[in-house]
């Protein structure tokens, strides 16, 4: 039998965040869910969830939802699944600083800010885990994906220098690594890059072109596309596990690209990711 535990799930609106919270319920599990916008706190209220309304763009909110939270739990969580983000598409010399900065606020400051209120209550009981969603392009670089590659780059270096950090006090750092999953990534995406980026006058207007058409593809517009089942699965082995791997890579193309960057010549990688689309 599963021992129950408590987790605070970060962005739960739609897609892995979601499924993830439904997942784990169904486990047994006590999971309090996040949501930016109050119409989907207001929902998954509705659903049965503990649910509480978080802006990982606002300290303030952030804070908030902390007291909240600690209230909620009698200051005792077992694990925090980071998982609320976004995608900014784009050509690196088309994101402003502001827009860049945009990216990072939720991806990684709101992320790091909301960890570091947690670790106290984790230290102080002695264990906890905290879940990163990171992605396969937190360690390989794809075009017109920028904003996004540097923010989970970025996540991934954090998340592995707090593990080396927290090693002996029981709280486990754990990294998920998805390749295409089935969500409305995309169709947020699009809407960001219809937003911040001006393709009509930037010198990648045709290869924009191919990319809108993709962003508006219903359906998976990526092989071996998997449901956010198969990430809600890695996040439970990673709450449940007395040993839980540091990643977890999900999908075909996340496994693909983890051995092809340990076999490759740099060179040789670059050619292969300039191909994908």
């Amino acid at each position: 039998m599963i021992a129950a535990k408590t987790i605070f799930i970060t962005g739960c609106s739609s897609g892995i965040g979601y499924h993830t919270a439904l997942f784990l319920k169904d486990r047994g599990h006590n999971v309090i869910c996040s949501a930016r916008k109050l119409a989907d706190v207001d929902r998954l209220r509705a659903e049965g969830f503990a649910c509480l309304q978080l802006d990982l763009a606002d300290s303030h909110s952030i804070q908030q939802a902390v007291a909240e939270l600690i209230a909620l739990t009698d200051g005792k969580i077992d694990a925090l699944f980071n998982n609320g983000a976004f995608g900014q598409p784009g050509a690196v010399e088309d994101l402003t600083r502001e827009v860049l900065r945009h990216q990072f606020e939720t991806n990684l400051f709101g992320t790091h800010e909301l960890t570091n209120l947690l670790l106290p209550m984790m230290r102080k009981q002695g264990h906890g885990r905290v879940i990163y969603n990171s992605s396969v392009l937190g360690f390989v670089a794809m075009k017109f994906r920028g904003a996004y590659n540097a923010s989970k780059f970025a996540l991934e270096g954090l998340a592995d220098t707090l593990r080396l950090e927290l090693r002996g006090s029981g709280i486990h750092i754990v990294l998920i690594e998805p390749g295409p999953i089935e969500s409305r990534f995309r169709q947020n995406a699009f809407a960001l890059y219809q937003k911040y980026i001006d393709s009509e006058h930037s010198f990648h207007k045709q290869t924009y072109q191919a990319m809108e058409a993709r962003l508006q593809k219903q359906g998976a517009a990526a092989p071996f596309t998997l449901p956010a089942t198969a990430v809600a699965a890695k996040v439970a082995h990673a709450l449940e596990s007395n040993r839980p791997k540091i990643r977890y890579p999900v999908t075909v193309p996340t496994h693909l690209f983890a051995w092809l960057k340990r076999l490759l010549p740099t060179a040789w990688l670059d050619k292969l990711l300039v191909s994908v689309e």
